[in-house]
C-alpha cells in the first residue's frame, strides 16, 4: 500500500478508494478481515476521524461490516457491487464523453473500434 496521498482529492476518500482497490484487486476477498481503523491511522500517520469517515462510507454502503469486538470484515457481494459502480462511473466519465467527441468529429463506431484495439495492442504512437 502506497502512504502518499494525492493533495487534490480528501484524504479519507482516498483511503476508501485504497481498500475498495484492494476488494477489487483481490487482495480483500469477501469475509476477510479488513484493517481496522487503528492499524490504518498507524500505517498512514493520518488522522482517526479522516480514516473513519473513508471506512464508515464503505460500512454505510454494505462493502464492510463490523462485528462488534472482533473488527470489520468485507461483505458478501462487495467486489461485484464495486466493480458495477467502477464501470458506471467508468462509462459516465470516460465512455459518453468519448463518443460525445467521436460524433463531433464524425468518427464512425466502426472506426472508434479500430483505434481502440490499435491502443489496447499498445500502437498508440504508430501511424
Amino acid at each position: 500500500m502506497r502512504r502518499d496521498f494525492d493533495e487534490g482529492k480528501p484524504i479519507f476518500q482516498q483511503v476508501r478508494e485504497r481498500i475498495e482497490d484492494q476488494i477489487v484487486n483481490n487482495q480483500l476477498k469477501e469475509g476477510d478481515q479488513a484493517p481496522s481503523t487503528n492499524q490504518l491511522v498507524q500505517f498512514y500517520e493520518i488522522n482517526h476521524v479522516t480514516v473513519a469517515k473513508g471506512v464508515n462510507q464503505l460500512v454505510d454502503e454494505g462493502i464492510l461490516f463490523k462485528k462488534r469486538g472482533v473488527g470489520m470484515f468485507v461483505a458478501e457481494g462487495a467486489k461485484s457491487k464495486l466493480v458495477q459502480k467502477r464501470r458506471d462511473a467508468f462509462m459516465d466519465n470516460y465512455v459518453s464523453p468519448m463518443v460525445q467527441e467521436a460524433e463531433k468529429l464524425a468518427i464512425e463506431e466502426k472506426e472508434m473500434l479500430k483505434l481502440i484495439r490499435k491502443i489496447k495492442r499498445g500502437e498508440e504512437n504508430e501511424s
